[in-house]
């Protein structure tokens, strides 16, 4: 038998790396392996992970390949956590193409909001909290079809069970199929996934299943899950401290009270509207000397003793939820209740949250918000990522490294990694142009016609579609005026008043110019900045113009004293940070895959200064230049790497 080539021993390796960690396609790359390797001895070690990974290194099959392997084998739950409609769906595939190639045996759930798994006409409008309490009020008195079609009692319907293992033969399947399954025959999709989640291998679901503690002990109770038991992959890692923050936050307006006061009305209870009337007038006191815009902390005692003085605390809260739950059974929804929750939630902690009242003013009113705000992410993740197996979370803009292992209280033998982009280095050009600012101290009509004059320059020189993502609306529409003048291309201008329908034609639209080119103009911060693949020739530049650093609002101002006392690091932390997460996300739209050519700029002399420089990929070979239309004719007038030169 003749002896085996390097290449063929090399191969037969790869094949058997592929098998071991149930990889599912046939290419595995040396960066995919490195990271496949150690997420598997991560898992063993029962460790924990921050990854780096840059777009298209397939992070998500390097992942759940190694996870799922070890969960099988070790009779553990993996929960890959992802608030992307195309992640859900991404990961999925990958689950279905494990499942096919290697022929192993498991069952996997995909979950979204119970709220959006509900066919009920009309949900969709409710506040989730209300969402919750409609929907235990109607199976609690067994009026909601859905769930009356499901189960019986304790025990599933016939129906339900037929369902059942229908679900569980087109496992993995994602959650919309699994819910038009469910439609098909008016049975409850959330029962149903649960259900099937206490089998399951692989939960595919949302940040919250796991960070909110009261839907995660709803989950973990039905499906029968432990924590301890549990490794979590978190995706888009970036993500995890503001939508930990943002879950843990809780307010009270004045437009709240305006509907509450409707609902009591209706009721024709006095005494709740007269404490409502009594809690405005709170409101109208704290805020008497505010304007617009205006901001001031408070002390959790100051706001405790003005509602005392209208009646026993406890006493109103019980009052306002059990009005809540009358208004509930006419109407679904009630503001009675969200207030009722705020009030609650005030009496918290003082570590870690803020306490802001702010006024604003619109056409219509003037909105008073009193705000208890969460600041430290930590708080909850902490005590998550000590309970279960391993944590792992991951992003393509998630430098750096440490920043996040210290917002989210990874334990101090967490590992960090940082992994190169796979992608060929003569694809891309990435570039500063330390020409202009948008510095808020230097803005003015000459700086915005400068701004507009390198944009119009760059986006008429780019054969193809470009991307411009500006610091805010304000700056972007100064910048345009002058632009639209200069421009040589058709202009799409991103408007924050588009609903969903309009934002998904608008981005169609701009995808049919990718041969003539069009200019796109968004914001960081916009429905364009983050989120959306434009594959191939779709778009060939992305111009990130200035830094995302708006003027520190008080909570801003918290942050950074609350993480300066905390690490020693508030400006990086609580403001720099977070801004540049959302400048790296906008860069990123440009190169999504191997075969994408294009460049990315960053226009403003402060990305220069070692202060933000420092946040920057440590591969990404950046040029900071003024001579920047040489470069990208240059550039452009080259061949790529797809074509093999």
């Amino acid at each position: 038998m003749p002896k085996k080539t390097a290449e063929e021993k090399e191969k037969t390796a790869g094949n058997e790396e592929l098998k071991k960690h149930l990889f599912p396609y046939s290419n595995l790359r040396d960066v995919q392996k490195d990271m496949i390797v150690q997420v598997a001895r991560i898992l063993a070690d029962k460790k924990n992970l921050i990854v780096h990974a840059p777009t298209g290194l397939g992070k998500t099959a390097a992942a759940i390949s190694p996870a799922l392997r070890y969960a099988i084998d070790n009779k553990k739950k993996v929960f890959f956590l992802t608030s992307r409609h195309t992640q859900h769906m991404i990961a999925i595939e990958t689950l279905k193409e494990i499942k096919e190639k290697h022929g192993v045996d498991f069952i996997a759930v995909d979950l979204i909001g119970k709220k959006w798994m509900c066919t009920i006409p009309g949900i969709e409008a409710l506040h989730t909290s209300e969402f919750y309490e409609y929907c235990k009020k109607n199976r609690e008195e067994g009026t909601c079809e859905q769930y009356t079609n499901t189960k019986k009692g304790s025990k599933l319907t016939t129906e339900a069970k037929l369902a059942l293992e229908m679900l569980r033969r087109e496992s993995p399947c994602h959650i919309e199929k699994f819910a038009q399954l469910c439609r098909k025959d008016s049975l409850c999709a959330y029962e149903l996934a649960t259900l099937l989640a206490k089998e399951a291998t692989v939960i595919v679901a949302d940040y919250y299943y796991i960070y909110n503690k009261k839907v995660r002990d709803t989950l973990f109770n039905k499906a029968g899950i432990a924590l301890a038991d549990c490794i979590v992959i978190v995706d888009e890692g970036h993500n995890l401290p503001d939508r930990i923050r943002n879950l843990m936050t809780s307010q009270l307006s004045n437009y709240m009270i305006k509907r509450a006061v409707n609902e009591a009305k209706k009721l024709d209870d006095k005494d709740i509207l007269d404490k409502l009337a009594k809690l405005q007038d709170i409101l109208n006191e704290l805020s008497q000397d505010m304007r617009d815009g205006d901001e001031k902390n408070m002390t959790r005692d100051e706001f405790v003793g003005k509602v005392a003085k209208v009646g026993d605390y406890d006493k109103i809260i019980a009052d306002f939820e059990f009005t809540a739950q009358m208004v509930r059974e006419k109407e679904k929804q009630s503001s009675l209740g969200g207030i009722a929750a705020f009030l609650e939630s005030w009496r918290g902690e003082d570590k870690g949250y803020a306490r802001i009242l702010s006024q604003k003013e619109t056409k219509r009113e003037s909105v008073v918000v009193l705000s208890y705000r969460c600041l430290d992410p930590g708080i909850v993740s902490q005590e998550t990522i000590g309970n279960c197996h391993s944590t792992i979370i991951m992003s393509g803009t998630l430098t750096p490294t440490a920043m996040y292992k210290d917002l989210l209280g990874f334990p101090a033998d967490t590992e960090e990694s940082k992994y190169p982009s796979p992608f060929p280095e003569k694809n891309r050009l990435t570039m500063i142009i330390p020409e202009t600012t948008t510095q808020f101290a230097k803005r003015n009509a000459d700086q915005y016609r400068r701004i507009a004059e390198i944009c119009a320059e760059i986006t008429n020189l780019v054969p193809g579609n470009s991307a411009l993502f500006f610091p805010s609306y304000f700056v972007r529409d100064n910048v345009y005026r002058s632009f639209a003048e200069m421009s040589g291309k058709t202009a799409f201008v991103e408007s924050p008043e588009m609903d969903k329908e309009e934002k998904a034609e608008f981005l169609e639209g701009f995808k049919r110019y990718k041969d003539s080119g069009a200019v796109l103009l968004g914001v960081v911060s916009g429905s364009y900045g983050e989120g959306i693949d434009l594959p191939g020739d779709l778009l060939k530049c992305v111009v990130v113009v200035g830094l995302p650093l708006q003027q520190p609002t008080l909570e801003t101002k918290e942050l950074i004293n609350y993480y300066d006392i905390k690490f020693g690091k508030g400006w990086d932390y609580g403001y720099v940070g977070p801004a540049f997460s959302k400048t790296l996300q906008s860069a990123g739209r440009c190169i999504r895959s191997e075969k994408d050519r294009g460049i990315i700029i960053f226009l403003d002399e402060r990305y220069t200064w070692q202060n933000y420089f420092k946040h920057f990929p440590i591969d990404w070979n950046i040029k900071i230049t003024k001579l920047y239309a040489d470069k990208i004719r240059d550039f452009f007038s080259k061949p790529s790497a797809k074509d093999g030169l």
